[in-house]
């Protein structure tokens, strides 16, 4: 787009450039000579320099873009990928732990271990493109570019990781499951040899009077102690058999190996318990001895201590942690301090044993006796101390691990507890990450709007609002993570630092992620708005310097001069054709001068390349189809913006779109709708674009009637007069109206109908047949297509008048004389050549003439030769069909004036109050005859008052053409009327029209194609009957005032006015 600025910005440059060097070229002081060239030269270089460094930047963002859309094909393909391989992952929960289930998820982590290295490449390639991007464009922004790649190669390397994992874990699981049932029978066959160990040194510490010597005693604590010491070697491999077995129960759940692995591990625990009990019992036994009570003392006192240091342990695991890996570390570490405990189990429960045995079988004779108190105390209290002192340090140790078990238990359940919600939180922010990163993908990769295509924003603007729809359940989860999170809290769990910046990022970036949507929204709407297919941004470059397009609230265009802060409803280069169609009205006849303005308007606006065909097709894509509605201004551009872009297809050089379509805006706005409402019916746009644009006559007079007619094809007077009414506003718009029967359509439709033989309906064949005679109303019609054809006809004769040869445009060749031919220049001028009267017959050639059209002028011209004056005289014949009603003589504004003069003249006299003027005028009811006498005229005004109102509106917009004529009053005074054939028409002349009534007028003979017919009237072409010669001078000016029209301008600055120009 700079490109382009700066490229239609170079004649600007130039212009600069051409200025300088001409300044240059006036001065003669040699200093401002070097420092005019230095600053040309510096001016230059700048622009080249820019200009080069434009398309450096261009070619530069080409080759971006293409690299950028390799690259998103990569990324997508990779993260298509990635996407798969965590599904794939996801699908296998936990690690199997059956032959079976081993093999089948090995095979499958196998192939995908395999399908990894083969999207290697893809990766590689993405990888490849964006190292690319970021070599190549470091100057611009690639933030975002190196965000994804990286978040990609950290998903494949974690995915990579996890497959790794998996497979050693599967490894391990098949290792394990081969190891099993050997180290089980191992494990079973040394419990059986512990079980025979333990049962012998039982029966050795029952034998009687074995406690009595103390060598033996010794030897089998020994042996107690080596037997304790396998127990406790063997007591990691208890629970890991314990602990894989239960694993391969689940595993297994269900079949009948299930059932015979449980029978094993049930006997394994209880031989296991067995064992355990019995080196307890044994070592209960060997301990009874002499100073049994100081041995009970002191594991009691020990057990007490370390039951106080587990329960230190305990508490120090607490508080709970904030993330899912925290807790399930303090899990693992409460599964050993539990596993602790049940270690511990038996050993406090036989030393409880131990003591409360000692406490009911030793007398309190043994007590006192082993029992040495520092002073002498009585015997029964020295043994009631003893078993004071073993029962309460027993209850203690009793109590406190009961406590110690309650701690545990509880401690365990706050864990799972925690487990479960932080599992919960997690999955929740995980899906709410996953779900938010596939909407920040497609936030990604929107564009800026400056640089999307203006068809486009209304489909970008659908999609924004699609995804607005798509995320907006995400509300949920987002309240759903905040409320987990809240319940941790209330819960006492303080969420960890990990946790709450996730938690804080996600709530981030879904606000930032609706502020992006709702901006984006905002943007599009505000690009559709202004830049849209519905604005009329585009139209903006249809004007230049100092001038500016602007909008009015109703849509319609003004035009704001900069430089005299001035404004006006006019385009400037419509301005400027009006004010050249001034040239034409040297033209003497109306029908030819109106013509030749419409043709330079139908030039200026393109139209003449518009087909019938095409202008249907624009037609119809819009719908256009029920005539009577409205359309708006955005529908017209619409429409015509169809129309132009068409053209501009085919016409590139000739068409400039906006300009084109802003002009005839302008013009359709000044014909219908000179009020500027932003509203004109969809049969005006019809009639005002077919009737200019590139087609045969009966082609567009078939296509205007269609649009009126019923679908049965038959037309009445309303419709008809719709259509007559829209198409007299063409020639009214450029102030020609009166010449063509006024704005009143009534005549017309009369005419029409009267020649249907007064038929309620016409058909399209009758009304074709009656727009061939050219109805006064609409001869303006047919005179443009001669126009348009006689523009290039070059006829192989020489203009008697002014000697131009060859004659180009129309040719008018005389019937009186030989070879007396006329060009359009002298002709519309009203020159004569010597020896030639105006009232002598001629004929019109738009096209060369061919042979047999010269020996048939001959023939003619030799015929006429023999006939008088008086016969022309005797055979007037006009060249249009004229429509006129006693309703609308000369005079009948004055009449109508006078009329309302009159009454109001009786009204005042009667005393009322003054009549209002008739559009305002009101009925009231009658007091007395002479009251109703009075209705009954204001009734008869108000039906006139139409026809006033158009009559007096003509008069006011022809004003300025009459103040531009009236220097040819004497001339009209003067001079007799003549009469001259031409075309088909009677042309009404600026010079000649309407008064000219005692001089005979030349005789015209109008050729078109091979259709040839002879008609009279050269100054009242268009006009109504000559008027008698005695006629005042007040009727001649109100006659010119109806003949000769003009516009006048109306500006006021600060607000758009519309600018009438001709």
């Amino acid at each position: 787009a700079t490109l382009q600025d700066l490229e239609q910005r170079r004649p600007q440059l130039e212009e600069l450039i051409t200025a300088a060097q001409n300044l240059k070229n006036k001065t003669g002081n040699q200093e401002a000579r070097t420092i005019i060239t230095d600053r040309i030269e510096k001016i230059q270089s700048q622009w080249d320099e820019v200009q080069e460094h434009l398309q450096r930047r261009r070619q530069q963002l080409n080759e971006m873009l293409k690299d950028s859309a390799q690259w998103l094909e990569a990324k997508k393909e990779a993260e298509w990928i990635l996407e798969k391989a965590k599904a794939r992952l996801e699908s296998w929960k936990d690690i199997p732990y059956t032959m079976e289930g081993i093999r089948k998820q090995s095979t499958e982590i196998k192939q995908l271990a395999k399908e990894l290295r083969q999207w290697q490449i893809n990766v590689d390639v993405a990888n490849d493109l964006a190292r690319k991007l970021l070599r190549d464009y470091s100057t611009d922004d690639t933030r975002k570019v190196q965000m994804i790649t990286d978040n990609i190669n950290a998903t494949w390397a974690d995915i990579n990781k996890r497959v790794n994992e998996r497979e050693a874990a599967l490894e391990a699981a098949h290792r394990l499951l081969q190891q099993f049932p050997l180290d089980l029978e191992k494990f079973l066959a040394w419990l059986t040899e512990a079980e025979t160990t333990a049962n012998v040194l039982q029966d050795a510490t029952h034998k009687e009077r074995i406690l009595e010597d103390a060598k033996g005693v010794r030897e089998l604590m020994k042996q107690w102690q080596d037997l304790q010491g396998e127990i406790e070697a063997h007591t990691d491999i208890f629970h890991s058999l314990d602990e894989n077995g239960q694993k391969i129960l689940r595993s297994l759940e269900g079949s009948d190996d299930a059932v015979l692995l449980q029978r094993r591990l049930d006997n394994m625990n209880f031989k296991w318990s067995e064992l355990r009990k019995k080196s307890l019992n044994i070592r209960s036994h060997l301990e009874v001895s002499s100073d049994q009570w100081k041995r009970l003392h002191l594991s009691l006192q020990e057990l007490l201590v370390w039951l106080q240091l587990k329960d230190d342990e305990l508490s120090r695991q607490a508080p709970i942690g904030g993330d899912y890996p925290a807790v399930q570390q303090q899990n693992d570490i409460h599964r050993a301090f539990k596993r602790e405990l049940k270690t511990k189990e038996p050993v406090i429960t036989s030393t409880l044993e131990t003591v409360r045995i000692f406490l009911s079988e030793k007398p309190l004779e043994e007590l006192e006796k082993h029992y040495q108190e520092p002073r002498e105390l009585p015997p029964e209290e020295r043994a009631q101390n003893v078993t004071r002192l073993l029962r309460k340090q027993s209850d203690e140790v009793d109590t406190e691990w009961e406590k110690l078990n309650l701690h545990s238990v509880d401690w365990q359940k706050k864990i799972d507890e925690a487990l479960e919600r932080l599992q919960e939180l997690q999955e929740a922010m995980d899906g709410l990450d996953l779900k938010l990163r596939q909407a920040e993908v497609i936030k990604g990769s929107w564009q800026p709007v400056g640089d999307l295509l203006i068809d486009s924003l209304q489909d970008h603007l659908e999609k924004v609002k699609a995804l607005r729809g798509e995320i907006a359940p995400l509300e949920e989860n987002v309240n759903h993570v905040n409320g987990l999170a809240r319940q941790l809290t209330t819960s006492g769990i303080q969420l960890s630092p990990y946790n709450l910046n996730s938690l804080e990022d996600l709530n981030t970036r879904w606000k930032l992620l609706l502020v992006a949507i709702d901006e984006r929204i905002r943007q599009l709407h505000e690009a559709h708005r202004d830049f849209g297919p519905t604005s009329q941004h585009f139209l903006s470059t249809s004007v230049q310097g100092p001038w500016e397009r602007a909008i009015s609230p109703n849509k319609v265009p003004y035009y704001i001069n900069h430089e005299t802060q001035t404004t006006c409803w006019d385009h400037p280069k419509m301005t400027e054709l009006y004010q050249s169609l001034a040239d034409l009205n040297n033209v003497r006849f109306s029908a030819y001068r109106t013509a030749m303005k419409l043709r330079r308007l139908q030039k200026a606006l393109c139209l003449d390349l518009l087909s019938l065909s095409a202008a249907c097709d624009a037609l119809d894509q819009h719908n256009l189809k029920q005539n009577d509605q409205p359309m708006d201004i955005l529908q017209i551009i619409n429409c015509l913006t169809t129309i132009y872009d068409r053209l501009e297809q085919e016409h590139n050089n000739l068409v400039n779109v906006p300009l084109c379509v802003d002009m005839c805006l302008n013009w359709l706005l000044n014909v219908y709708d000179t009020g500027r409402t932003g509203r004109i019916r969809v049969l005006s746009f019809k009639t005002g674009v077919i009737s200019l644009c590139k087609a045969h006559l009966e082609d567009k007079y078939r296509y205007l009637f269609k649009q009126v007619a019923s679908s049965m094809g038959f037309c009445d007077q309303r419709r008809l007069g719709l259509l007559l009414h829209d198409s007299i506003q063409i020639p009214r718009q450029l102030g020609e109206v009166a010449s063509f029967g006024g704005s009143n359509i009534e005549p017309s439709v009369r005419s029409c109908f009267q020649f249907a033989n007064n038929k309620p309906e016409i058909e399209a064949a009758l009304f074709l047949d009656w727009m061939r005679l050219e109805p006064q109303s609409m001869v303006w019609l047919p005179v443009l297509h001669r126009v348009a054809a006689a523009e290039t006809a070059k006829h192989q004769a020489k203009c008697n008048i002014c000697k131009e040869c060859p004659i180009i445009g129309f040719r008018y060749r005389s019937l009186k004389h030989f070879n007396y031919d006329i060009c359009q220049s002298c002709f519309f001028s009203g020159r004569v050549a010597k020896g030639h009267k105006m009232h002598y017959p001629m004929v019109e050639y738009c096209t060369p003439t061919t042979s047999g059209e010269d020996v048939r002028d001959f023939a003619k011209v030799l015929k006429n030769k023999f006939r008088t004056k008086r016969y022309f005289a005797k055979h007037p014949r006009m060249g249009y069909l004229p429509v006129q009603t006693v309703l609308e003589g000369d005079n009948m504004e004055t009449n109508l004036q006078a009329e309302y003069d009159r009454l109001k003249q009786q009204h005042e006299h009667k005393g009322l109050s003054p009549l209002p003027s008739p559009p305002e005028m009101m009925p009231i009811s009658p007091q007395s005859p002479r009251d109703a006498e009075l209705i009954a005229e204001a009734k008869l005004l108000r039906q006139h008052k139409g026809r006033l109102e158009a009559r007096m509106q003509i008069l006011e917009d022809h004003n300025k053409q009459l103040e531009s004529q009236l220097h040819r009053l004497r001339q009209l005074l003067e001079q007799p009327q003549a009469e001259a054939k031409v075309n088909g028409t009677t042309i009404s002349s600026p010079s000649t029209s309407l008064q000219r009534s005692d001089s005979s007028q030349p005789m015209l003979l109008r050729v078109v194609g091979s259709q040839t017919s002879e008609t009279m009237g050269e100054d009242d072409l268009l006009s109504p009957p000559p008027q008698d010669t005695s006629t005042g001078l007040e009727e001649v000016m109100e006659q010119l005032n109806n003949s000769f029209p003009s516009t006048r301008g109306r500006n006021a600055p600060g607000k758009p006015m519309r600018e009438d120009t001709m």
